[in-house]
């Protein structure tokens, strides 16, 4: 009877790649034994990670609260309430079968977010609007805890919470497109 702790014999094709591969390091092999080559990190890459290791704990948060800020910025300027009633619309699956996207509205919703305007906001993008204060959150709770080291309180969200958030705004996706009343009423 074979001794079920003995090693696998091992396939000798497999053996003989592993130890021709010249920078081939122990524990560098995948599953079945294949040896795989470690990738060398080109030049950009090098930069990103050694621009990466000095920078300040509060660099990332800062840069991702600057595209945050950037995006609100743009939706202040261009006040996407204001359009030509003929205009050709923006967003490509609009455009192309006349149908409102799962994001279609979420522009102007913010738009009514940054005017205090909540009834409206809601009437564009309800799910956005709604989900907004847990984003904002998270995102106050991951920029305090790695630019401070704030441990403030995060929000856990099971993968049911998360599921289900995603099947609602499906349903919601699908519900806004339906011609017959009161679906046209969340049509933007």
């Amino acid at each position: 009877m074979p001794d079920p702790h003995a090693p696998a014999p091992a396939d000798p094709h497999v053996h003989a790649l592993a130890h021709d591969a010249p920078h081939a390091r122990p524990g560098a092999e995948w599953p079945g034994g294949t040896a795989y080559q470690p990738v060398e990190p080109d030049r950009f890459t090098r930069m990103v990670l050694r621009l990466h290791a000095r920078a300040p704990r509060w660099a990332v948060p800062l840069a991702a609260l600057g595209c945050v800020g950037l995006g609100m910025a743009y939706a202040l300027i261009s006040d996407p309430t204001q359009s030509d009633p003929d205009a050709r619309p923006t967003c490509l699956l609009k455009l192309t079968t006349g149908l409102d996207c799962p994001g279609c509205g979420g522009t102007r919703a913010l738009w009514y977010v940054l005017h205090g305007d909540l009834p409206a906001a809601a009437r564009h993008h309800f799910l956005f609007v709604f989900a907004l204060p847990f984003l904002a959150w998270l995102f106050a709770a991951w920029a305090g805890n790695r630019a401070f080291g704030w441990r403030l309180p995060e929000p856990r969200f099971s993968p049911k919470v998360i599921g289900g958030f995603l099947a609602a705004w499906a349903v919601f996706s699908v519900v806004r497109n339906l011609p017959w009343a009161p679906f046209p009423s969340l049509y933007v």
